[in-house]
């Protein structure tokens, strides 16, 4: 009974009204969800591409793993320990680096960043040549730095200019005493390049020498904040931290790039989620139309209804009927709509026809398998909640037939 319900269903759906006002409410209802379903594809490729392309500028600045001690801001890790680090298959490259925060000063221009100190073996771990755009990277044995676009913005220094020193000013470490007059301890210092990543980032960090780090933090020799380490791709955190564990004999923590950026990635989630909320209450709104096509389709069919009862049809038999003919109407505009907006998406990729607004940069739309997956499962729910919900709602018909 159900194959002949589907044929009748079927049937009802692709036959043409005799009224053409019928006709034009079953169509709007097919376009108006097409309509609904391709716009909330092309909105959450849209954003996947943003955050594809904003984590895009963090990817280069962070390494793959970080390696953070437990307890405390400081991890004890000696140059025998460090060799056998580079020695596992997971590791491409180790890099010690000492971060703080500092006070810099330049011609009366104040601005508090962090304060990254790294080795020789930095470059190992971060492309940098991929983040320097001016000017050239730190040597080891100088109190030189590398500062972001928008520290120097803010403070208006330059590169290579000995007019006037960057002054770095850091709390000293072994300061016991409260009367102490002099807590502080600085040092000038010369800007010889100028990195940029993104705008937080470049307000945020400066680079300059391990040595001259140590010094400004009086770490002791062989204590570092933390180490960063380029790995083999799709390498197994968990193993990884074993072997590390097992090297270093103390008890250390890994971070994934992901878990660096744990509050950029909340962020995007919690951005992603409301975006996909207001698309799918207008989604549910343009549902809204599924359900008024429906209840006219069931008028205008409703003499061939009794036609049908009189030669057998139950009453529960009809709701199937209209419940499949609103399934069909949502999967037609529903279909319709992710072959649309895949093909938006594809032109986007390859022609670069919507710029972001005030540049010339083509915006970033990705078509994720899992974006796709959303769309196919919220439109399919509420599509069959709506036709449930209206079939269900139709007691008229009871009168009708029971007449």
């Amino acid at each position: 009974m159900m194959n002949v319900d589907y044929k009748i269903a079927w049937r009802y759906f692709f036959s043409k009204s005799n009224q053409t006002v019928i006709n034009r409410i079953s169509n709007l209802a097919v376009f108006v969800i097409l309509i609904a379903t391709c716009s909330l594809l092309i909105v959450l490729s849209a954003f996947s591409g943003l955050k594809d392309f904003g984590l895009s500028f963090s990817n280069i600045f962070d390494p793959d793993f970080r390696i953070l001690p437990n307890k405390g801001k400081q991890i004890y890790v000696d140059s025998i320990s460090i060799n056998k680090l580079k020695s596992l298959p997971e590791i491409i490259g180790v890099s010690s680096v000492i971060e703080e925060k500092v006070f810099l000063s330049f011609e009366e221009k104040n601005h508090v960043a962090f304060l990254k100190g790294v080795d020789k073996n930095f470059d190992s771990v971060i492309p940098i040549d991929s983040i320097l755009t001016i000017g050239e990277w730190i040597s080891p044995a100088s109190s030189s730095v590398v500062i972001g676009y928008g520290i120097a913005n803010i403070l208006g220094a330059s590169v290579y200019d000995y007019s006037s020193f960057l002054k770095i000013t850091a709390p000293k470490a072994s300061s016991a005493s409260l009367i102490n007059r002099k807590p502080f301890k600085s040092f000038p210092s010369s800007v010889v390049g100028l990195y940029q990543v993104s705008e937080d980032i470049d307000k945020k960090y400066i680079f300059t020498n391990l040595s001259f780090a140590k010094n400004l933090f009086e770490f002791n020799p062989n204590t570092f904040s933390y180490l960063e380490i380029k790995s083999q791709p799709n390498s197994n955190k968990s193993v990884l931290q074993k072997k590390v564990e097992k090297i270093l004999n103390t008890d250390i923590k890994i971070k994934s790039r992901t878990e660096i950026n744990q509050a950029v990635q909340k962020m995007m989630k919690t951005e992603n989620l409301a975006v996909y909320s207001i698309f799918t209450l207008i989604l549910i709104v343009a549902l809204f139309n599924l359900s008024g096509a429906l209840l006219i389709i069931i008028l205008d069919k409703k003499r061939q209804l009794k036609i049908l009862s009189a030669i057998g049809l139950k009453k529960l038999a009809y709701r199937k009927i209209f419940f499949y003919v609103g399934c069909l109407i949502t999967f037609v505009g529903g279909v319709s709509g992710i072959i649309l907006g895949s093909l938006i998406i594809f032109l986007q990729k390859q022609f670069h026809f919507i710029k972001v607004p005030g540049t010339e940069l083509a915006y970033p739309v990705i078509l994720e398998f899992e974006n796709l997956m959303v769309v196919v499962f919220t439109l399919f729910f509420f599509g069959s909640i709506a036709s449930f919900v209206t079939v269900n709602n139709i007691s008229f018909l009871d009168k009708s037939f029971d007449s």
